[in-house]
């Protein structure tokens, strides 16, 4: 599932080669996805121009001088730039043509990405998010004011989009490893001096994937088409049963919230 690194390294890859740019029309193919494709988009958004490409979350805002076009790519989705003759494959289900024979292709087997159009700044999908991970609003203090008499394991904590937007299962993982604390462990009771250390960790662990272009494990490319290479630095997500890279101790796997955990019990407490 894409996750903010994903999110954001397709936001980079797409944005100074459609900003600018003229949409001479939106050909919708499937319109069926998690919530239908608004079914004006073409009336919308042909003649228009975009301004700008933003992010929001694992939200990617497309603004143009007539409103904003919001994307979720969902579990499997992908916007890639592509000259707009190239055949559509199989799951293609959108393309927003430009007017320099290029397109932003929609790709995404699974359907479970949405189009929003914004005709202002909000939307109730954005009105409750907490605040962003890599911003100053985000730090240690902010977590431990927040997560007393919070009795929910830290991991569910800080992958509620209302803590903080975009720590994903992936990442989650990651950097619960790197501050040695046990994802089991309540909110309540980590100190701050810990919620120093793992805001800390977050915001590395999300700058890292964001600098190598995400983590591909099955679906995910980005706006270019390329895989991201964050897997390769993975250090506990996917590696149940295999040695910690630290201290040697087989890593364990749990279930929490029906997702994936993997970590260490002597490097994590």
């Amino acid at each position: 599932m894409p996750e903010l690194p994903e999110v954001e390294t397709t936001c980079r890859g797409i944005a100074p080669h459609i900003t600018s740019r003229v949409i001479a029309q939106v050909i919708v193919r499937e319109p069926r996805l998690r919530w239908p494709v608004p079914p004006r988009l073409n009336q919308l958004l042909a003649g228009a121009q975009f301004i700008g490409v933003n992010r929001r979350a694992k939200y990617l805002l497309l603004e143009t001088n007539r409103g904003t076009l919001m994307v979720h790519l969902g579990m499997s989705g992908s916007l890639r730039l592509m000259l707009a003759d190239t055949p559509p494959m199989f799951h293609d289900h959108i393309d927003i043509v430009l007017d320099n024979e290029w397109c932003l292709r929609y790709h995404d087997p699974r359907r479970f990405g949405s189009f929003h159009w914004l005709q202002g700044a909000s939307h109730p999908l954005l009105d409750s998010l907490g605040p962003e991970p890599l911003t100053d609003a985000f730090s240690g203090n902010y977590l431990y004011q927040l997560s007393r008499k919070r009795h929910v394991p830290i991991k569910q904590f800080v992958m509620n989009g209302k803590v903080v937007v975009g720590v994903g299962n992936i990442y989650a993982n990651e950097a619960l490893f790197m501050a040695g604390i046990h994802p089991a462990r309540a909110a309540s009771r980590i100190a701050a001096a810990r919620y120093d250390v793992l805001a800390t960790t977050i915001k590395r662990v999300l700058g890292e994937a964001i600098e190598l272009g995400g983590t591909t494990l099955r679906d995910f490319v980005g706006g270019d088409g390329a895989p991201g290479y964050f897997a390769q630095q993975l250090r506990v997500y996917g590696r149940g049963g295999q040695p910690c890279r630290a201290c040697g101790a087989p890593l364990r796997d749990l279930r929490q919230g029906g997702r994936a955990t993997v970590f260490c019990v002597k490097c994590q407490r």
